[in-house]
């Protein structure tokens, strides 16, 4: 598989949308330990929104797509994660542009770039238990693997592992930011929501490409 379309990023969304409504009361049961309870029900709100958006009138271009669903998320979830998540898919679509198709190349950059929106939104780094924490390495694994020459599946693959092995090294931490900073070493002992939700993320984008690949 060369380029990514359109049709592909769409079904990301999508993908991601199931997988949030899927895991809903998971992810409120861990922010539950650790932060408002709201994680959950927040995310699985504000995706429903961004799917129902697209459903009105699909998108005209990989912009189009992303910015929708970034403003989608800003105004309809509380707390930390729709600013977050908002501003990520905000930057991804800007870097984007107005195509309807990218390379893995291409794709990393808007990955970065939405990276970049979140720490300028949450200035948070390596090892404050955060979405950071699943989405920095994440991002590293996809860069090596498009830099190799490896297709976009193949990145959205590594990707994937990165952001799980990212979430899971959130536990023993404790938190430096958020609600969950307010417990201290309390906090350890936990994985993150926001890391938990990121690696989601990676999850409906590994899917998405490896069934597209596949199929070729």
């Amino acid at each position: 598989m060369a380029d990514v379309s359109l049709d592909l990023l769409t079904e990301w969304l999508r993908r991601f949308q199931s997988l949030v409504a899927d895991n809903r009361v998971y992810l409120t049961e861990l922010d539950s330990a650790i932060g408002d309870a709201d994680h959950g029900a927040n995310m699985d709100r504000g995706m429903a929104a961004v799917v129902a958006k697209l459903q009105e009138a699909p998108p005209t271009a990989v912009d189009d797509l992303f910015k929708r669903a970034g403003m989608t998320l800003v105004s309809t979830v509380g707390g930390a994660s729709g600013p977050l998540y908002g501003t990520f898919f905000l930057r991804l679509g800007t870097s984007l542009g107005a195509e309807s198709s990218v390379t893995a190349e291409a794709l990393g950059a808007g990955l970065r770039a939405g990276l970049e929106g979140v720490l300028q939104r949450g200035k948070a780094e390596a090892g404050d238990k955060t979405m950071y924490d699943a989405l920095a390495p994440a991002l590293d694994a996809f860069d090596g693997v498009a830099a190799g020459g490896g297709t976009a599946a193949q990145a959205a693959h590594a990707a994937f592992e990165a952001a799980v092995a990212g979430r899971d090294a959130t536990e023993p931490l404790v938190a430096r930011k958020g609600r969950a900073s307010y417990l201290g070493e309390r906090s350890a002992g936990h994985l993150d929501p926001g890391a938990t939700s990121t690696a989601l993320l990676f999850q409906a984008l590994d899917e998405t490409l490896a069934g597209s690949a596949a199929a070729e």
